[in-house]
């Protein structure tokens, strides 16, 4: 069931409706509304895995109360290893166990030794990366003593599986969902009127913006070996915004939808193609994630801190788990290596945290200095976009290879040219640009005539008829 889907507009107001009216008398018969719509709402993808998805539930809500109430580290480190290693071997197996047994056989079968790997034929469980980590970032934390356990099994079920967040994030923390899942929850008209506007406003980033970039991008990428070097950076540009507008647009229909339901859910886009330099970029760029491997990984490895060497052993490890995070593919591991490598010349120069306040623009030197910045850094992204895109490492590099040796057919350019897609992406931007301080563009004075005019651009522009999913589901 897609966020734009006709399922889901029916599936919708349904829980709503049954949610403020019917089961509206407890906190525990709202939250169990909630889990029974999004058991249901997983099913609808394949309903054999519900049972992975329940099964992971209750390991870490069991295991973090094991940790809890031990009397010793050894009970605590067991407990606690229990459910890392069993979350990680199911993520490893479903996800990566086909890659590494493929690249494995490859590397042996170079060297003249024939081996014929035993893959498994089984498909990727949908969200599996997402509520994988919200289950370990609870269970670290309890070992941490950062929280208590949760003894309220309802309440931690909702937390993992809580369904606007389930496929695809934002990755939440346990310190910020359950508080608000543990108490009753009150409708708030101006909430309710906000998460309507931001659902809104994520349809027309990926039924517009998304989904008509797409048809250019998978066509210039289908079909690289017979395009000119203009229509291959156009390909770039069109899959930037087509990734940008369907997973920050699946995000702000998460973020809205939760809200009609009272509940908030963390930040993960903050308009990253207006960043300054990389290391911006990657605090605006799917923040729940970053900012996990950030406080589990990067801090507890020593982070900034300790000589050049482990500075730079610590980024390349965050970004290569990220890459790897997103797919069991060589292209993505490169795509981390790449922004490792955009990110180092900052961190050791100590110029990362330059850019944290937003500035305004205006007729100075100051000002022309910041839009270049903006656009480099939007430039070095794009080329890292393309190995994410690529279905192989050597499709990367030919692709890129295309582009350096310049070529230009004009014939062929006017082919790639959208005019739906000149007229859309100013709107986007500009909208983007002049309430980059708020959380949604709709969010102000003027929010009904954007909005109206946000409407009639998904009605007249919108990919409605390809029902094309989210591009992150895959992950």
């Amino acid at each position: 069931m897609f966020f734009n889907s006709t399922a889901f507009a029916i599936f919708l107001p349904i829980v709503f409706f049954l949610y403020w009216f019917v089961f509206n008398k407890s906190k525990s018969t709202q939250n169990a509304l909630l889990i029974v719509a999004s058991y249901y709402f997983y099913s609808c993808w394949d309903w054999r895995f519900l049972f992975l998805l329940v099964f992971s539930t209750f390991l870490d809500y069991f295991t973090g109360i094991q940790i809890e109430k031990s009397d010793s580290d050894k009970k605590r480190k067991f407990w606690f290893w229990l459910s890392i290693l069993v979350n990680l071997g199911f993520l490893g197996i479903f996800k990566y166990y086909n890659f590494f047994a493929s690249s494995f056989a490859e590397m042996f079968n170079s060297f003249g030794f024939k081996v014929s790997p035993f893959l498994l034929n089984v498909i990727l469980p949908v969200g599996i990366s997402f509520y994988t980590f919200h289950g370990l970032s609870y269970v670290i934390d309890i070992y941490y003593k950062r929280i208590k356990a949760e003894y309220n099994f309802i309440d931690y079920s909702l937390f993992v599986s809580y369904f606007p967040l389930l496929v695809a994030g934002p990755i939440e923390r346990a310190t910020h969902l359950l508080p608000q899942v543990k108490i009753k929850r009150e409708f708030n008209l101006e909430k309710a009127k906000e998460g309507f506007l931001q659902i809104i406003w994520g349809l027309f980033k990926k039924v517009v913006i998304a989904d008509n970039c797409a048809v250019y991008a998978n066509n210039i990428f289908d079909h690289y070996t017979s395009m000119d070097s203009v229509s291959l950076i156009m390909g770039t540009v069109y899959f930037a915004f087509q990734i940008y507008g369907d997973f920050s647009g699946y995000s702000d229909i998460a973020l809205g939808v939760s809200k009609l339901f009272g509940i908030d859910l963390l930040k993960n886009f903050n308009y990253p193609y207006f960043s300054r330099d990389i290391a911006e970029f990657w605090r605006r760029w799917h923040i729940s994630l970053s900012s996990w491997f950030r406080d589990y990984v990067y801090i507890p490895l020593g982070g900034s801190k300790g000589s050049k060497t482990i500075q730079v052993r610590n980024v390349f490890i965050i970004f290569l788990l990220s890459g790897f995070w997103h797919g069991a593919n060589w292209t993505y591991i490169a795509w981390g290596a790449i922004n490792a490598f955009y990110f180092l010349p900052l961190l050791l120069i100590k110029t990362n945290r330059n850019n944290i306040e937003e500035k305004a623009i205006s007729f100075n030197f100051s000002s022309l200095k910041m839009i270049c910045n903006i656009l480099f850094t939007f430039g070095i992204t794009c080329v890292a976009w393309i190995f994410f895109r690529s279905e192989n490492i050597h499709m990367a590099f030919e692709y890129i290879k295309r582009i350096t040796f310049f070529s230009f057919d004009l014939d062929g350019l006017k082919e790639q040219i959208s005019y739906i897609i000149i007229i859309i992406l100013p709107y986007l931007i500009l909208l983007e640009w002049n309430n980059r301080k708020k959380e949604c563009p709709l969010f102000d004075r003027y929010s009904g005539i954007k909005t109206i005019t946000t409407l009639i651009f998904i009605l007249l522009f919108g990919q409605f008829d390809i029902q094309s999913k989210f591009i992150y589901f895959q992950f």
